[in-house]
């Protein structure tokens, strides 16, 4: 199978071409501007009005939590709830729950990722879920991983779009056929985790002085045009079809957890795109307008969080400014 991506990456990356310059993005050969975006970002959010019920405005699914990492279940599903999500489940471990619990009590939180019987379990909650983020905490144990594995073939089974993050892309550059070809996954990779995707799917790493936006949508392609953001000094969010580059002010603090905020954020913006995309007139695909939307948020609500705060800040600071930020960009 390796053989196979890597000629088929050899065709892409002779046949690909991008345009950096000032354009924001790039879509089917037209260029799509900062006026043109905006207004596509602001239709994908849907309006509040009394006559919703719950649940209507996401119900937002997070994998992860284990001995070791409980609070990146918590950022991310918290997050979710944030952005507009009415509901947010969090499935860990059996050790990692009470904690989870004890952090919010606005989380459902469901200690079955290591149950005898967890693929049953989830089957009673999956058809509930709009969106499911796999990978915030998720740690490496082999058998959680493979109940993870099953999880996601029975999300693609469903049609339920995938966000996937941290241990998740462990698990994803192990297994790579668990996603290719399945357009409803955003992945959320950093340099690093890129960088080992890149050489798994294409067969070298990418070099320091390759075009970055180039690399993510060769990658993109060879992994059947699923969404890639590949997060940096510079986000990069490509479907192999269309590059969008985030490059508005963050802060030059890497404290952890602020890629959990951005994969909980991912989960909604994505669950809001897919439906906007049924009616047709979306010019960019669901998940590279999600992808967007979440890194120009959490970009804002850092910077907001650093200057207050400086060298400081941790993730926790964030919170308090999606509502603020939120507003300032997409209302």
């Amino acid at each position: 199978m390796a053989v196979i991506w890597r000629n088929f990456s050899s065709f892409i990356r002779s046949s690909i071409s991008y345009s950096t310059g000032v354009s924001i993005a790039e879509s089917s050969g037209r260029t799509v501007g900062v006026t043109e975006l905006q207004t596509m970002v602001k239709s994908v959010i849907p309006p509040l009005t009394n006559d919703l019920h719950k649940g209507q405005a996401g119900r937002i699914g997070i994998i992860g939590g284990c001995q070791e990492y409980t609070g990146a279940p918590y950022f991310s599903a918290i997050t979710a709830l944030k952005v507009g999500a009415d509901l947010a489940h969090v499935f860990c471990t059996k050790e990692a729950a009470p904690v989870i619990k004890s952090y919010s009590p606005e989380l459902i939180v469901h200690p079955i990722l290591d149950h005898v019987n967890a693929l049953a379990e989830f089957e009673k909650w999956l058809p509930r879920l709009h969106t499911l983020v796999v990978g915030p905490g998720l740690g490496r144990d082999t058998e959680v991983l493979k109940t993870v594995s099953s999880v996601i073939q029975n999300c693609k089974a469903r049609g339920i779009p995938l966000v996937i993050d941290a241990d998740g892309l462990f698990l994803i550059t192990e297994s790579p056929e668990l996603v290719v070809s399945y357009t409803n996954t955003v992945l959320t990779p950093n340099v690093v985790e890129f960088q080992r995707l890149f050489d798994k799917m294409i067969g070298e790493r990418p070099g320091q002085n390759q075009d970055l936006a180039a690399n993510t949508k060769l990658l993109a392609q060879c992994m059947g045009n699923l969404t890639i953001l590949q997060k940096g000094s510079e986000d990069i969010i490509s479907d192999g079809n269309t590059v969008i580059m985030c490059s508005t002010d963050g802060c030059p603090r890497r404290c952890g957890g602020q890629g959990d905020l951005l994969s909980g954020s991912t989960g909604v913006f994505y669950n809001w795109a897919v439906k906007k995309s049924a009616d047709g007139t979306a010019i960019l695909g669901p998940g590279v307008l999600a992808g967007y939307m979440a890194c120009r948020l959490i970009r804002e609500c850092s910077r907001r969080a650093f200057t207050s705060n400086g060298r400081s800040m941790v993730a926790s600071d964030l919170i308090p400014h999606i509502h603020q930020s939120f507003d300032d960009i997409f209302v």
